[in-house]
């Protein structure tokens, strides 16, 4: 144990005690101790929930030395796959929240208010797709969170980077909440010529103070169709994509929502049940104590009904449609709503065979004979 503990990077003091087994002792700083419960997931978890939910103090440690690291890839512990992460457009039930924990940070307030940015995501992004080793693919905006945080009507990374997809013509595909998606359109434009650009509009209500609670700072539903209509009428593939459905809560929207999807011009629909992976059930269960407690025990039973009695299900291909009867009649239900507005076609595969890598300043050009 102690060896495989050291392994980890955690560190442990042994305390022995006479006519009785040791003890090994966990000794660190507070990030010390949010990583270690946040990989080993101990059986008693009572020192773990009096650290998760929050927000972690930095200051005290004075900085004596800046050492540079190795280069590494933050990784989307969902998809597997490297992302940019960032908060500020996070909700109660997001499934990004746990990765906040493998950066030092908690999944309670550190991940609303401690926002990670790569601004020179686009320097990078540039000269990862110039590099041979590059095989042009489609890149995805995002998949942990949102590529449209509040803070990119400043900061523009991500339009910085959907400049250099287009300059390279790499084929994007961008999933959102956010409404700022509109004001890059131009782009999504340009990409779409080469069938290389597609993008999902997440509409999970259309109740506008179902909405302020669920997701208090994302953009309003009405705001969200307006941006698939903008998208639409630009020739950019949209679709719309319900998530989180969440049983007994908004799964009644489904046709209501695909209805006002189809008329702003989507294309296409998706949908993909709630999940809760700890430590997001907690704060679940906080927030429906909070703002439906006439209705938490109703929500938290239909939860339980498509997860087979449990509370969450981390196991692929079961985690986003769920399981029994229950589960069975939201899919039916979408199914239904989406083959009558239309929303059930098949959607053209993004291509990258109009990928190129245009001449940098200074290369040498080729001699025409």
């Amino acid at each position: 144990m102690w060896r495989y503990a050291s392994s980890l990077g955690f560190a442990f003091t042994l305390e022995p005690r006479p006519g009785l087994a040791s003890t090994l002792r966990f000794t660190g700083r507070l990030i010390d101790r949010i990583r270690f419960f946040s990989v080993c997931r101990p059986a008693i978890a009572r020192k773990m929930r009096a650290l998760f939910g929050r927000e972690m103090n930095l200051d005290p440690d004075p900085v004596r030395a800046v050492e540079a690291g190795r280069v590494a890839d933050v990784v989307d512990i969902q998809t597997s796959t490297g992302t940019f992460l960032a908060a500020g457009l996070a909700t109660h039930n997001c499934y990004a929240r746990p990765s906040h924990e493998y950066l030092g940070f908690s999944a309670g307030l550190d991940f609303e208010r401690r926002i990670m940015v790569k601004d020179a995501a686009p320097e990078l992004l540039r000269a990862a797709l110039r590099s041979s080793r590059w095989t042009p693919q489609v890149v995805a905006l995002s998949g942990n969170t949102d590529c449209y945080q509040p803070v990119e009507r400043r900061l523009q990374i991500t339009r910085r980077c959907l400049e250099v997809f287009v300059e390279f013509r790499n084929p994007v595909a961008a999933i959102t909440k956010s409404a700022l998606v509109a004001r890059d359109v131009d782009l999504f434009a340009a990409l779409t010529r080469y069938r290389a650009a597609r993008v999902m509009l997440s509409v999970t209500t259309l109740d506008a103070e179902l909405a302020r609670r669920m997701e208090p700072r994302a953009a309003q539903p009405e705001r969200r169709l307006e941006a698939i209509a903008a998208l639409a009428r630009a020739g950019v593939p949209v679709g719309v994509m319900i998530g989180p459905v969440i049983p007994g809560l908004n799964d009644v929207e489904i046709p209501r929502i695909l209805a006002a999807a189809a008329e702003a011009g989507a294309d296409s629909a998706s949908w993909v049940l709630l999940r809760l992976p700890k430590p997001i059930d907690q704060l679940f269960d906080r927030w429906l104590a909070e703002r439906f407690p006439e209705r938490r025990e109703r929500i938290l039973h239909r939860i339980r009904e498509t997860r087979s009695g449990r509370i969450s299900d981390s196991r692929f291909g079961h985690r986003g449609r769920g399981e029994g009867e229950y589960a069975q009649q939201i899919a039916a239900l979408f199914r239904a709503a989406a083959k009558k507005h239309g929303l059930d076609r098949p959607v053209p595969e993004i291509s990258a065979a109009a990928f190129h890598r245009p001449p940098a300043s200074g290369d040498q050009l080729l001699l025409l004979r």
